[in-house]
């Protein structure tokens, strides 16, 4: 005996979600062709009609034939397909679950990261209310410092004799 579909068992909602935008007319397209197989598939009985052995063994002249027949279709399984592949696709869930959980765990991280880093300038004194004291305090690598790190104005990095052009050292590195 065969199993029998009694439903769609994807989860059509849960799956539209996951499909970008640009996708939703393949997704949509291939929820039909599913509905349209289980619609089929629905539509036959879930067993083969019974045959009536009883009228083919009198209404055919040969003996023996409907026995042999009867005999022959009696022993005929049509087996359902071993399922191979949901090992594979266990092993392959499992890596992605994986990839997925250190995913979160990085991305948790880095949310602690940024959520001090809020709070740290949350905490500062507002910039209309800072002095170049409080600013040279806060940020010391990005305020101006004329004793140790002098610059020209408009002290830039463009402006400084030691600047370098990203773009240009590229262009400067294939000559």
């Amino acid at each position: 005996m065969a199993k029998r579909i009694a439903q769609s068992s994807v989860n059509w909602a849960a799956l539209a979600e996951r499909v970008p935008a640009e996708q939703k007319v393949h997704l949509a397209a291939f929820k039909i062709k599913s509905d349209g197989y289980l619609r089929r598939v629905l539509a036959n009985p879930p067993e083969p009609p019974a045959i009536n052995w009883s009228v083919y063994k009198q209404s055919v002249p040969i003996p023996g034939m409907v026995d042999k027949f009867q005999k022959e279709y009696e022993a005929l399984k049509i087996p359902y397909p071993a399922d191979t592949m949901s090992a594979q696709v266990d092993a392959q869930w499992s890596q992605v679950k994986k990839a997925i959980d250190q995913f979160v765990q990085q991305s948790n991280a880095n949310i602690a990261t940024f959520e001090k880093e809020v709070a740290e300038i949350k905490a500062l004194l507002p910039y209309d209310q800072m002095t170049m004291e409080d600013f040279r305090d806060a940020y010391p690598d990005l305020a101006l410092d004329p004793i140790n790190r002098p610059t020209f104005w408009p002290h830039n990095p463009e402006e400084q004799l030691d600047y370098v052009d990203p773009e240009n050292k590229a262009a400067e590195a294939h000559h």
